[in-house]
């Protein structure tokens, strides 16, 4: 009985090796195996093609809110493509942006969830564009999210994509935009050249608690925009974590900042840091911490806006949310650290002059080293971008304001991943 068991298993073993053979033969040649018809054949390689999914932006200021709408475009898909707009047509069509172009292809193609970009994406989808999209990149979807993307004549930017039956749409992610984030920065500069009277209160206190002060007699920010719809999730920190801790004998880097407006000079030394070891720790200091070294209105994000923005770049594997500004010797001992490191740009670079040096220890344990910084760009560097044309982008917030107020009263349930 035993033998007869086993001669039939082998038998069977036999068949199925050379069924097969047989059908990976035909596959290759593209033909269907032997009594499956054309048409099935088709619907099955068809499944196992990758579902390619497409999602443009401007990504001006890049920030947490940008990298959750990839985040919910790549879940659509099995490949996420995105479309940088060029800074011509955003020109043409919401006023200029902060960030330039090859800045904000270095944000875009940092985001974990990202597999290609596509630069010079013009700012609403054509018929052209969209054959394009469909024959020559292989999309199966274009994406967006709930809010209304208009052009200046009034009609939808998404129309072509929605009357093709090819579009998807994904849920705003709330409390953020680029709009909201330049109102933030003009708030500042206005409360600034109207007095010192607030007794210097921190803004990002008032940011994160959704409040706005007054000015003008009371007429509100003229900036267009809300201070602040963010809420917090212990669910978002999930889904931007990468749910995985170093290995046993990881090379653990840690690099620690304040990341506020995150822009490519932190994407670029968090790259840097990365490759120096096999695990990067990334600690953002508090909002208190921060407001003490660079002033009442910093920062101008929140703790937890920041600490999603460094936890979406491709290059973090961990981040410590408000993190201590001093490295001890604890800190070293319990996350295993292997390497602390700092940019030679950074808002302050004057540090190994303190009396109270933060990175002490590790000088002392010779596991400290000072990394050649790639762009010289600080959050400084944004707000004076702002700063010094905040008419025009005063101008813009405002021509916002009207769709930003309709989308928040007219805003329904939009489910999401």
């Amino acid at each position: 009985m035993n033998k007869i068991s086993s001669t039939s298993l082998i038998g069977g073993a036999v068949v199925v090796a050379m069924a097969v053979g047989l059908y990976l033969g035909v596959a290759k040649r593209g033909l269907p195996p032997e009594g499956l018809g054309m048409g099935l054949w088709r619907k099955i390689k068809r499944k196992k093609k990758a579902l390619r999914v497409y999602m443009d932006g401007c990504f001006d200021m890049m920030h947490y809110g940008h990298c959750n709408a990839l985040r919910q475009a790549r879940a659509v898909g099995d490949q996420l493509v995105v479309g940088v707009v060029s800074d011509a047509e955003i020109i043409a069509n919401k006023g200029p942006p902060v960030t330039p172009m090859h800045e904000r292809m270095i944000m875009v193609k940092a985001v974990k969830w990202v597999d290609e970009v596509i630069s010079d994406a013009p700012y609403a989808i054509t018929e052209d564009f969209m054959k394009k999209l469909f024959d020559e990149y292989k999309m199966d979807y274009i994406i967006h999210g709930d809010d209304p993307c208009v052009l200046p004549d009034g009609t939808d930017a998404y129309a072509v994509a929605k009357k093709a039956g090819r579009f998807r749409q994904i849920k705003r992610t709330e409390g953020i935009s680029s709009t909201d984030i330049v109102g933030r920065m003009l708030l500042c500069v206005r409360e600034r050249s109207v007095s010192d009277s607030h007794n210097h209160s921190s803004l990002q206190r008032q940011f994160s608690h959704g409040h706005s002060q007054k000015l003008d007699g009371g007429s509100g920010s003229r900036s267009g925009t809300r201070v602040s719809h963010f809420l917090p999730t212990s669910r978002r920190i999930v889904q931007f974590s990468n749910g995985k801790g170093p290995g046993p004998n990881a090379h653990i880097v840690y690099i620690d900042g304040a990341f506020d407006l995150f822009h490519a000079g932190h994407v670029e030394i968090l790259r840097v840091a990365r490759e120096l070891g096999d695990f990067l720790l990334v600690g953002t200091h508090n909002d208190q911490t921060i407001s003490a070294k660079r002033g009442t209105h910093r920062p101008i994000m929140n703790l937890h806006e920041r600490s999603l923005s460094v936890l979406a770049c491709r290059y973090v594997d961990e981040v410590i949310i408000g993190a201590p500004l001093e490295v001890s010797k604890d800190m070293i001992t319990t996350f295993n650290i292997s390497l602390v490191v700092h940019g030679t740009v950074a808002e302050s670079s004057d540090f190994q002059k303190e009396k109270d040096n933060p990175y002490d220890v590790p000088i002392s344990m010779g596991i400290f080293k000072v990394l050649e910084s790639p762009l010289d760009i600080t959050t400084t560097t944004i707000i004076k971008r702002i700063v010094a044309n905040h008419k025009a982008y005063q101008k813009r917030n405002e021509k916002k304001v009207a769709s930003e107020k309709r989308y928040y009263d007219n805003k329904t349930y939009v489910s999401s991943d």
